[in-house]
Formats: structure tokens, sequence, C-alpha cells
């Protein structure tokens, strides 16, 4: 089963973390149900950016991205070529290393 490696983001998971994630499983999905409670204000269905990570490895292994998603990630703080919303990011059988970026296009958080 392919590791999950988290970097550490000062609000979500300051330690970082690291965990398991069956391959076929959504990256957002996967985070929720280990306690990293990455933003998602569409609900997970890529209408907004603020699901936005940065894959530092493991990107080729993730499903290709589709037109909407890359047209949503246009508008995502701190785009790399790297990126990937969180919530359209199928786990492929490699491990990954995500980082959370600092920011989202949100100037407010619904949870705070």
């Amino acid at each position: 089963m392919p590791q999950i490696i988290v970097l550490p983001h000062e609000e979500l998971c300051p330690e970082g973390a690291v965990f398991e994630a069956e391959p076929g499983t959504v990256l957002i999905e996967a985070a929720l149900a280990n306690g990293i409670e990455i933003e998602h204000a569409c609900e997970k269905s890529c209408a907004c950016t603020t699901c936005h990570i940065v894959v530092r490895e493991g990107f080729d292994s993730l499903n290709e991205a589709e037109e909407t998603e890359e047209d949503m990630l246009d508008k995502a703080w701190g785009l790399e070529p790297e990126s990937r919303l969180s919530c359209q990011a199928v786990v492929g059988e490699e491990d990954l290393t995500v980082e959370i970026p600092k920011y989202t296009i949100n100037m407010v958080s619904e949870s705070n």
C-alpha cells in the first residue's frame, strides 16, 4: 500500500504526517481520514481550488488531470507544475510526498 507523506503545514499538521492509502483512493479522502483537514469549499466537486496541493514526489503515479481540474488550477494560489486538486488526484501504486500550500484563494476559512 502506498505511503503518503504530508510535509509540515503550520495550521493543518505542524509536525507533518505519514499514513498509507489504498491505490484508487482520492487523495483528499485519505488525508481527511487521517485527521488532515484540507479545506474543500466546493465539497470535493472540482469547482474551487481550496484543496490545492503540490506533489513533491510521486506525481507521475497519480491519475492524469482532466481539463476541468487544469482550468481550476489556473486560479490556485502558488501554482506549480506539480500542483493538483486533492479532490481529483487518485492515489496510484507509488509513495507520495505532498505539500499543502500556506494559502488558498479563500480569504477566510469557513471552519474558523
